[in-house]
């Protein structure tokens, strides 16, 4: 084994072998495996195809065969956006760019050999490998939850089926009950952001039973945005939404899914809802192919979004220590970009531009009252780093809050072109 740590998962059929390694360069087309279907994976697969003009062998792994954003599920549960909307297909990455699409699960990489092991049994060769897995949970953080409990107690936070439980519970509830939510620490992924998910629950409460309260268990001092939504929560839906902090308890929280009890700092609480979002970490296979730091997030060449652990894998999204930028969808499109400019540079010697990277949040706080937060990024020697930064104001109008929004649905529409047309 060379130094360059192996990672294979165990427990593989017998008699599932490895391929060879790939060829060297010049001898076929260079072989891109991009392991995840979401901002940063299908973004990149369908770049790396179009701009190469077919010289890059490019192969994307994603289980779903519909990828379900996780932007505008907020929106879903408010009742502003179709869930069928939410949807989108894979196919024209296929039929349109060639890009060989396979709904299998990675489940290993071995880094000396240059492959990508599958649950159904092949094995993929790469020159460059690309992973945007985005998150998993970890394990215990919320205790008396775990992902067996998620029918009661949902985390919506991975998109499609639980997004739908959780608009269906919401619906649901008694007059003048408690929905809760226990918040994520710091980091985690936005959206679906969890504050922009309180406005939008209490949007639905506030117009089919305005009797009801939504209590959150927060662990963190502040969040983004904050001053914006209390402005908006006091304006819209005022009395209705307490939200408990550290300083109160926020951070010491446990649940009991079958009797439906929130306990923060040993107060127990009987809620008809309760929305858990666990503390975060990157996708699995991240951690299978040795990339993961001690907290179980991925560390990154600023310059390039290479793993600093392997020059020949890049990461993307959620599961990258992307320094000063947030965990969007946004900076996930953003940073596949750059990705994809140094694997083309690489692998077909063309032009390397200096890596720049962007982000914009938007968020919905009630009917046509749009906010936002944004940001434009270099690299650093340390890290991607904040160049210039804007954020909405308190006290803006509704004719600005309502462009803001409508600002908001140009994007959805742009970002999913730009991943899947």
């Amino acid at each position: 084994m060379t130094v360059r740590r192996r990672a294979v998962l165990g427990g593989l059929a017998a008699g599932a072998g490895l391929l060879a390694a790939p060829a060297a360069l010049g001898q076929g087309r260079p072989q891109v495996v991009v392991v995840g279907g979401g901002s940063g994976g299908a973004t990149a697969a369908r770049y790396l195809a179009m701009q190469s003009n077919g010289a890059l062998d490019v192969t994307l792994v994603e289980p779903s065969r519909r990828y379900y954003t996780c932007y505008f599920s907020n929106l879903y549960l408010g009742g502003f956006w179709p869930f069928e909307d939410l949807a989108h297909s894979y196919a024209a990455l296929a039929s349109r760019h060639g890009i060989n699409v396979l709904h299998d699960w990675a489940i290993g990489v071995d880094r000396d050999a240059r492959t990508v092991t599958l649950a159904g049994g092949a094995t993929l060769p790469y020159d460059r490998l690309v992973l945007s897995p985005g998150i998993d949970f970890v394990e215990g953080s919320v205790p008396g939850w775990d992902i067996a409990a998620h029918g009661r107690m949902p985390h919506a936070y991975k998109p499609g089926t639980q997004t739908a439980l959780l608009r269906a519970q919401v619906e649901a509830m008694p007059e003048g009950g408690v929905y809760a939510m226990v918040a994520p620490p710091n980091p985690y992924r936005c959206p679906p952001g969890p504050y922009e998910r309180i406005s939008m629950v209490a949007h639905v409460l506030s117009e089919q039973n305005p009797t009801a309260k939504i209590l959150i268990a927060d662990p963190k001092e502040s969040f983004s945005k904050q001053a914006l939504f209390e402005e908006g929560w006091n304006r819209h839906y005022p009395g209705m939404i307490e939200r408990v902090g550290p300083d109160f308890g926020g951070d010491v929280v446990e649940v009991d899914p079958e009797a439906m009890t929130l306990a923060i700092d040993g107060v127990v609480e009987q809620v008809d809802v309760c929305n858990v979002i666990p503390a975060q970490k990157a996708g699995r296979i991240a951690e299978l192919a040795g990339l993961t730091d001690a907290a179980g997030w991925v560390p990154i060449d600023a310059f390039t979004m290479k793993s600093q652990a392997d020059p020949e894998i890049f990461v993307l999204g959620d599961a990258s220590i992307a320094g000063d930028m947030p965990k969007s969808g946004f900076s996930a499109n953003s940073q596949a970009k750059v990705a994809v400019n140094v694997i083309r540079h690489e692998l077909l010697d063309s032009r390397l531009f200096p890596a720049r990277y962007a982000n914009t949040c938007w968020s919905l706080i009630a009917t046509e009252d749009g906010v936002k937060v944004g940001a434009s990024y270099e690299p650093t020697e340390e890290r991607i780093a904040t160049v210039d930064s804007f954020i909405s104001q308190t006290g803006e109008s509704a004719e600005l809050r309502a462009e803001t929004f409508r600002e908001s649905i140009g994007w959805y529409n742009g970002i999913v072109a730009d991943m899947f047309t």
